[in-house]
């Protein structure tokens, strides 16, 4: 039998739903990905288009059962329908696939499914779905999400502002102000960010949602052989955000091999946990830095692994997650990266958006100098006029021009 419908609650408009909205009229299959409890199931359930179509999940032993009996006979039990949870039963996915080949006349958004992996890079996910379906990617809530307002960050805005504008565009903004620390605080899963607001109930929350992944998610995998060993890891991890990755260091930190480390950072990766940003390399004959930075998708965990009070590398996070759910709401979908030489000049967020760069430098003090922008300026010079500008932002209330298109701006009136 389906699952039952969600409770009446207040439902939090999401940015990624005019692109779900356009995928479920293009494509046959529509993946929607996530880490677990970032709202993937509610968004499924509430879309306009899906409210009346059977919802089936996975986490439930006795649909999990059944689907397992008869794959085929599971997914043609009716003409469209959702499936929760995918990844737990991966070779549903050839069952999708034989169907919707089939299926003729061919439809538009016949099978809906969400998984809490990325099922590209399971290793045991039969098909890709390649030219049937389109991934949708789900990122816990940004803070204008949780304001209601259903979008991210206004980065591309400033993609289509003339930068001698950008000044009035931060000005125009309506975000109300907030001290960062707390944003970090509360993160972006909706339970932890919008539900709770008792601390010792937030970190009860984080503590419940650690256990449910180490002990559901990562044996469905079947991936780990010391469950205690990774949770050791996650919490290393945690305590290096923003830093350049470096196996064998957190590999003695928590006494694993390296090798190890690199596969147990991709299971981070694959369950939405943690990403790992690359360099920005557009002219490889330079001397940049190739090892990328290491970031958690939900920067509210992250804190609660790592304990202790919210840092700059925190904010630095806390941007990362706003570009990422951005990036996600973007066809085609822009790069974002980091920028090091092996000097040292470091920009913490590169976008390229149609062949366009946008530079952005993370300060959690409240008054950035033009000593702030030094390395916005050597990264201007270096790529010329495709460079848009560069921002600075920053934890305080003030917004002026630091160098000639380097802008300095709260980074709530960005987000």
């Amino acid at each position: 039998m389906p699952s039952p419908s969600p409770p009446r609650d207040v439902i939090l408009a999401r940015a990624i739903a005019p692109l779900l909205e356009t995928a479920l009229r293009t494509m046959r299959v529509v993946v929607v990905t996530g880490p677990r409890q970032a709202g993937k199931s509610t968004l499924v359930r509430t879309h306009p288009r899906l409210q009346s179509r059977p919802y089936y999940s996975l986490d439930d032993s006795a649909t999990l059962l059944r689907a397992q009996a008869d794959r085929r006979a599971f997914v043609r039990s009716g003409p469209d329908m959702i499936i929760d949870e995918v990844q737990r039963d991966p070779e549903l996915i050839l069952a999708v696939k034989v169907v919707v080949d089939e299926q003729r006349p061919q439809r538009r958004g016949q099978f809906v499914l969400t998984g809490s992996a990325n099922l590209l890079m399971m290793n045991h996910v039969g098909d890709s779905l390649a030219g049937r379906a389109y991934y949708v990617r789900l990122q816990p809530l940004t803070r204008r999400e949780q304001q209601g307002l259903g979008a991210t960050g206004s980065w591309t805005r400033f993609f289509e502002t003339p930068v001698e504008d950008w000044l009035d565009l931060a000005r125009a903004s309506s975000s109300p102000p907030e001290d960062w620390r707390e944003v970090v605080r509360r993160g972006g899963f909706p339970a932890a960010a919008v539900e709770i607001h008792d601390p010792h109930e937030r970190s009860l929350w984080f503590e419940g949602y650690i256990a449910t992944y180490l002990e559901r998610d990562l044996r469905d995998l079947k991936a780990v052989s010391s469950l205690p060993t990774f949770q050791a890891l996650m919490q290393a991890t945690a305590l290096r955000i923003g830093s350049l990755l470096n196996h064998a260091e957190l590999g003695r930190d928590v006494k694993m091999p390296a090798t190890t480390v690199y596969d147990y950072l991709g299971l981070l990766e694959t369950t939405f946990q943690a990403t790992r940003l690359p360099p920005f390399a557009r002219n490889r004959t330079k001397r940049l830095i190739k090892t990328p930075k290491l970031y958690w998708n939900d920067v509210g965990l992250a804190l609660h692994l790592g304990g202790g009070d919210p840092t700059g590398a925190h904010l630095e996070n806390y941007v990362l997650t706003d570009l990422l759910a951005w990036r996600d709401t973007e066809t085609p979908r822009p790069e974002i990266t980091y920028w090091r030489t092996a000097a040292g000049a470091e920009v913490d967020f590169v976008i390229e958006r149609q062949r366009k760069l946008l530079a952005v430098e993370v300060k959690a003090s409240g008054a950035p100098t033009p000593r702030d922008a030094a390395h916005l300026v050597t990264f201007q010079s270096e790529y010329g006029s495709a460079v848009r500008g560069g921002l600075v932002l920053h934890g305080g209330e003030e917004i002026y021009w630091l160098r000639e298109k380097i802008l300095a701006v709260p980074w709530w009136r960005v987000m």
